[in-house]
């Protein structure tokens, strides 16, 4: 199996990187600066006609597979957008997948296309403040009274709800008791983000401060039936379907976010000289490089291994999961390397390295820990007893 890319990826990722070009390390300083959100970013990519990149064509979308979706968002996040341009994109690319599979086609003739088009902006309500990664153990009620679903529960890092008109949300429709399973009685509803009943307080944060994140605070919100995806009670399930491919476009865009801090740290080590020789002539500057590269090409072939599987329709939960896992690390490791490369001034905004190890933080711990990724794999790939 081969892992480079076709003549096609490789014009993705030609397009997108052009795309990127205007909006450089210092649009991007800026941004995380004066947290103003990237729209103009957003809308140069919706223009050239990418936002719909895993869409299907009938609705607007180019009908490619995840793959072409992760050559995308590497080169997002290998431009110096980092992490901020590629959260500012996400659930535009992939995140309605749910709708996409288990939408009825009333519903997604009518959703999909303003997305697409970003002429609707959605945000993701799942996590909530007390269960974390416990997603089965969701509190958010969403109670039908004959008429709607009445939505009352708050929900945490709530990406782009400050820009978004439209929400998918998952809440529970039977109280936990009532079910058999703690993952039977959760609904999916693609909404509309009404802030009559959504107060919305955006979380002050480490990075990524142009793209906010939030906590939702839901109270008396109507839902009616035809927003509802799919059947009532099997929302988690639909939640299910998309984990690997999320995990997959993650790892691919930590490769890239990786890949700017390390081609970043090699320039200043070229063109630093102390004691009369460039710096990167020391092998102890060297050798953290050579290592970072080396560990984000593995796992660089590690997501791009999952993206093929995903697109071929086999099984590829473990893949997924440790090119996540793996991406995570090299790129936690590679931006380090490039503050440490970079010295005193590493710690200097104007480099953008600071920036770029701020950012890759985020996908280190979300959206599922390293520790836990290590116990799935443990169970299912070591046979090993679960542990959680």
């Amino acid at each position: 199996m081969s892992f480079a890319l076709t003549a096609e990826q490789q014009q993705i990722k030609d397009s997108v990187s052009r795309i990127c070009k205007p909006f450089g390390d210092d649009y991007w300083l800026q941004r995380d600066t004066d947290g103003k959100f990237p729209e103009e970013f957003c809308q140069a990519i919706v223009d050239e006609g990418f936002m719909g990149i895993a869409m299907p064509e009938k609705y607007g979308g180019s009908g490619l597979g995840i793959t072409d979706a992760a050559v995308m968002a590497q080169a997002i996040t290998e431009s110096g957008a980092a992490n901020a341009g590629f959260a500012a994109l996400i659930i535009g690319i992939f995140g309605l997948n749910p709708v996409v599979v288990f939408g009825t086609e009333e519903q997604k003739q009518k959703w999909l296309p303003p997305i697409i088009k970003r002429e609707d902006v959605a945000c993701f309500a799942v996590t909530e403040p007390n269960t974390g990664l416990d997603t089965t153990r969701l509190k958010t009620r969403a109670v039908w009274d004959g008429k709607d679903y009445v939505v009352k529960g708050e929900k945490i890092w709530t990406s782009t709800a400050l820009r978004a008109n439209k929400m998918l949300l998952i809440a529970r429709t039977k109280r936990e008791e009532e079910t058999e399973r703690p993952i039977d009685g959760l609904s999916l509803f693609y909404t509309d983000l009404d802030r009559d009943y959504v107060e919305i307080r955006p979380i002050d944060k480490m990075g990524r401060k142009c793209v906010d994140s939030n906590q939702l605070f839901i109270d008396g919100l109507r839902i009616p039936k035809e927003h509802l995806v799919g059947e009532e009670g099997k929302g988690f399930r639909y939640l299910l379907h998309g984990l690997n491919a999320e995990r997959i476009l993650i790892a691919a865009s930590m490769v890239g976010l990786g890949r700017a801090a390390l081609w970043k740290a090699s320039k200043y080590a070229r063109d630093r000289v102390v004691f009369g020789r460039p710096i990167g002539m020391n092998q102890s500057i060297q050798h953290p490089l050579a290592e970072s590269w080396a560990e984000l090409e593995a796992a660089n072939l590690m997501a791009f291994q999952a993206a093929n599987m995903y697109d071929a329709g086999q099984e590829c939960g473990l893949q997924a999961n440790a090119a996540k896992y793996l991406a995570a690390e090299a790129a936690f490791k590679s931006c380090t390397n490039a503050v440490m490369t970079h010295g005193g001034m590493g710690y200097a905004k104007e480099f953008h390295v600071e920036r770029y190890m701020r950012e890759c933080l985020i996908h280190r711990l979300a959206p599922v820990s390293p520790q836990l990724i290590l116990s799935y794999l443990a169970e299912n790939a070591l046979d090993l007893p679960k542990s959680y």
